[in-house]
């Protein structure tokens, strides 16, 4: 496997100039173990951690949040080893020490633990929820032995012990589907003419869509929101508050869920979400229409309905705005 380091690395100071980590390792997570049952052309590409992810998650029939809570474990853990390993560089370097003596073996020893600590992750993920089953021990092994990994039970209880202290034992973090599912409940409260339970299924769909094409939906959002097709690295970096914003994503999944269910509901819909949020309805338009031109492709809200895309960028710069 070839661990490279979510976006939320750059807020640590890591892939910009001077840094030691190298800018490639913030754009995601690629697996290069096969997993089993896959296609002879899948393994040769690799696939990002959170396709890993999901796919274990289905081996295992554990719960759509579980799915999610594992991969919010799982990057806020590299993040942590990513400050770790970068702090150890600079020491090495205050210290006038051969530059980044140790940096190949700690890297390769990060490498090589990487598929052990991402089924850690699945498997603490697992351990949270009241309404999945908790994944054994043996559960654990055998797969990994499957990969041609062969661990003992008190390495795969070190691994866990490894990502509980990483994260100061504060595992059980927010999810996006918690904010769908709290504002599905509340449009349901509210009369919204699409039924709850519809949406919800739509919006599990679109929201693997978006862990899974994260950085094209956002780069999209991004373009629209400075107005040019090639935004510097301090726009991205800027930017980042609104890839971390869970309510907006939850809103834009909702949207364009209802969407896809009943367009004519459609702007009733967003305009609840509106009402209940504060988010401006351009905004909830653009964050939908960059979801669905990802999925369902043309003849989507953000096109349909009159809102300028001047205005919908400029609702987009207020978000950033406000969080940065």
């Amino acid at each position: 496997m070839l661990p490279l380091l979510p976006l939320r690395c750059r807020r640590a100071g890591f892939a910009g100039n001077g840094s030691p980590w190298p800018l490639q390792w913030t754009l995601g997570v690629v697996v290069r173990v096969p997993f089993p049952g896959q296609s002879r052309g899948s393994r040769a590409r690799g696939m990002d951690a959170r396709e890993f992810v999901f796919l274990l998650s289905e081996e295992w029939c554990l719960e759509k949040s579980v799915s999610y809570q594992a991969v919010e474990i799982l990057e806020r853990f590299m993040v942590k080893q990513a400050e770790n390993i970068c702090r150890q560089a600079r020491i090495q370097l205050r210290d006038n020490k051969r530059e980044f003596q140790n940096w190949r073996a700690l890297k390769e020893q990060l490498f090589n633990k990487f598929t052990l600590r991402l089924v850690s992750c699945v498997q603490l993920a697992s351990k949270l929820s009241f309404q999945s089953k908790i994944i054994s021990n043996v559960t654990v092994l055998n797969f990994l032995q499957s990969l041609g990994y062969l661990h003992t039970k008190e390495e795969l209880l070190e691994s866990e012990l490894d990502v509980l202290k990483s994260l100061n034992f504060q595992i059980n973090l927010p999810t996006p589907l918690a904010y769908v599912e709290i504002l599905l409940e509340v449009l349901g409260y509210n009369g919204c003419l699409v039924p709850a339970m519809r949406l919800h299924a739509t919006c599990l769909t679109l929201l693997d869509l978006v862990y899974l094409l994260h950085e094209p939906i956002y780069e999209s959002l991004l373009r629209a929101s400075i107005e040019n097709s090639t935004p510097s690295q301090l726009q991205g970096e800027k930017f980042i508050s609104v890839k971390e914003d869970f309510m907006l994503l939850a809103v834009g999944i909702i949207a364009a869920s209802a969407f896809i269910q009943s367009h004519e509901c459609w702007s009733q819909v967003v305009e609840h979400l509106q009402s209940i949020t504060g988010i401006a309805l351009a905004s909830i338009a653009e964050f939908s229409y960059a979801i669905l031109t990802h999925s369902v492709g043309a003849n989507t809200p953000g096109r349909q309905q009159s809102i300028p895309p001047h205005l919908a960028a400029r609702a987009l710069k207020t978000v950033a705005s406000c969080n940065t």
